[in-house]
């Protein structure tokens, strides 16, 4: 019997295939791209470049990672530039 490919039954998941997730805010990437994960079924989602939502994989991790720290120097250069201005 092959017990790799049968799934646990929960409730949580049940309950977001009926009722749709309950997605919370997670984590601000940047002004416009954050990371979800769902009250009940604990799954993590993010927005992709489109606008739509998608599951958090490793890969859209790494994209995150690398666009959070972009606009985190990014920030930082320009909060000098302005300071240096005045």
């Amino acid at each position: 019997m092959n017990t790799k490919s049968k799934k646990s039954f929960s409730f949580a998941e049940a309950y977001c295939s009926i009722f749709g997730h309950q997605l919370k805010v997670s984590k601000n990437v940047t002004d416009h791209i954050h990371e979800y994960q769902c009250a009940k079924c604990k799954v993590e989602m993010t927005d992709t470049a489109n606008g739509l939502l998608a599951r958090l994989t490793p890969k859209f991790k790494e994209t995150n990672k690398y666009l959070a720290n972009f606009y985190k120097r990014r920030r930082r250069t320009k909060q000098r530039q302005f300071a240096n201005a005045s």
